[in-house]
């Protein structure tokens, strides 16, 4: 069954900035899912659209085979949503946040105790349990303000970049938590994140958007296997030389995607080994210094950068051609 199904959507601005640009999208119950794009892709207008803080133009929305637009208050009796921003009391301390949190959701109190002790336990929060929540780190306030959005027994939690701004042990903590809810809650988890390695270590699906549209939909290892080519790698000292040198790369690749990531430059190819020794040759020959090449297997942040390059058209239909 699936847990979100978006058909044609789309949502413009009164700016004329169109966000939304007839948008698909399948969420299946049960599984972490993950969209991805830059910023003015339309993530945030879509996760406003599903959480019913927006609404869009045209197109449908069904949760749990329930349409968004004709009964909404059933729809948010089923989700939760935890934005970038804190929601909670620095003042209270955690137990009496999350007993707060059941009140508004008129959870019967027996019902909220016993949820409120296994998200405490599961979720590692059992020290800071009676403490002003004014003391806690960055990170323990982020698992804090998911645990009090599991109050209400979701079927479906929004996760808008839960780990932004975290240090990896954090990171990977939080991780973990994502996994438990999954697993131990029964929690279907639609997350946003511009953490490549984020998506891919959580992530059942994900979706890759640009421009209000998606480009392509699937698992991890399915968007990895995608380009079908190995990449050939080439490293410089600082990222304006990667820059200043792709135009020059891109003379002897005039029919291949080449494409910067930080102070590489990336090409796809089809014989690494006569593409390698090309290369290398073009670069001593045009005394052009740089740190190293390699060839090596694409990366979900390889493919992300390709499907969103400024220069991917869409075709006839007004739709991107990649598909799995």
């Amino acid at each position: 069954m699936n847990a979100i199904e978006v058909k044609d959507l789309n949502k413009s601005y009164k700016n004329g900035v169109k966000a939304l640009n007839n948008f698909n999208l399948k969420v299946k119950e049960g599984e972490i899912f993950s969209l991805l794009g830059e910023n003015g892709a339309g993530k945030s207008t879509l996760i406003k659209i599903l959480t019913t803080y927006l609404e869009a133009d045209s197109g449908s929305i069904k949760i749990f085979d329930e349409n968004i637009n004709k009964n909404p208050i059933a729809i948010r009796s089923n989700i939760a949503c935890v934005a970038q921003q804190i929601s909670i009391d620095t003042h209270l301390s955690l137990e009496e946040n999350m007993i707060f949190q059941s009140r508004l959701y008129k959870v019967p109190k027996d019902i909220a105790i016993n949820r409120m002790d296994k998200l405490i336990d599961s979720f590692g929060l059992k020290e800071y349990r009676s403490y002003p929540v004014s003391s806690y780190s960055g990170g323990v306030k982020r698992r804090l303000d998911i645990a009090l959005n599991m109050m209400s027994n979701p079927k479906i939690l929004f996760l808008d970049e839960p780990t932004v701004g975290m240090d990896i042990k954090s990171r990977m903590a939080m991780w973990d938590m994502i996994k438990t809810i999954r697993s131990d809650f029964n929690t279907t988890i639609f997350l946003t994140t511009h953490y490549l390695e984020e998506a891919d270590i959580l992530s059942d699906s994900i979706c890759i958007m640009k421009d209000g549209k998606e480009i392509i939909t699937g698992t991890p290892l399915e968007l990895r296997s995608f380009l079908g080519k190995d990449t050939l790698k080439i490293s410089f000292s600082k990222g304006d030389k990667a820059k200043k040198y792709i135009e020059e790369l891109k003379k002897i690749y005039p029919k291949t995607q080449v494409f910067l990531k930080e102070n590489k430059v990336l090409i796809d190819t089809d014989d690494g080994k006569f593409d390698l020794n090309r290369t290398t040759r073009f670069l001593i020959d045009n005394d052009i210094l740089f740190n190293g090449i390699e060839i090596g297997k694409p990366s979900l942040e390889d493919v992300f950068l390709k499907l969103t390059d400024k220069d991917l058209e869409v075709n006839n239909n007004g739709y991107y051609d990649y598909t799995l």
